[in-house]
């Protein structure tokens, strides 16, 4: 239907008191809900990294029980890693992105660097989660730690809640160094 036709039509059903019919409501899918989730924590995470200033990018903290822990970087590289192991073996390929060691790349120092990794291992993960569905979600795989397999469900929703968890430790961070987390700014 012409656009102008559409409008006659809208505008004649108006007239009669009648409004035009919603568009339906598309049916959810195991990808749209796990993408959608996904993509918040994305949005927080991301957000949360580059609000981090380039000067303390290697923060860790230093009073009281925190021997050992991650620095700001490396909870970012960390999140990406884990991203991208989930991927590859959601999609079970080899990862498209080299994901480092527990930490990620030892290579990548710069906040440019960390911040680009990051989002790019989410648009992986993305990628991965758009090819869930009703007849695969349930398949097992191949595990990316381990000789063990798990299920996409599994991996999938281990790739929702690792990146908040490690949110949680990067809003800390960020707070220590006295910036609150763009999530918090409402």
């Amino acid at each position: 239907m012409k656009p102008a036709a559409l409008l006659l039509a809208a505008a004649t059903l108006a007239l009669r008191g009648q409004a035009p019919a919603a568009k339906p409501t598309p049916t959810p899918t195991f990808a749209m809900s796990f993408n959608r989730n996904l993509s918040t924590v994305e949005s927080e995470a991301v957000s949360a990294v580059e609000a981090m200033p380039e000067a303390a990018f290697h923060f860790a903290p230093s009073q009281g029980e925190f021997k050992g822990v991650k620095t700001f970087a490396q909870q970012a590289k960390h999140i990406a890693s884990v991203n991208i192991a989930l991927a590859a073996a959601i999609l079970e390929e080899k990862p498209a992105l080299d994901p480092g060691g527990e930490n990620g790349p030892e290579a990548l120092k710069t906040k440019g660097e960390v911040v680009k990794y990051l989002k790019d291992s989410f648009a992986y993960l993305h990628k991965a989660m758009d090819t869930l569905n009703e007849g695969n979600i349930l398949g097992l795989v191949k595990s990316p730690w381990g000789e063990g397999k798990g299920t996409r469900l599994g991996f999938a929703t281990i790739g929702v809640s690792h990146g908040f968890d490690h949110y949680g430790q990067i809003a800390v961070y960020l707070r220590m160094n006295g910036i609150i987390p763009p999530a918090s700014r409402q």
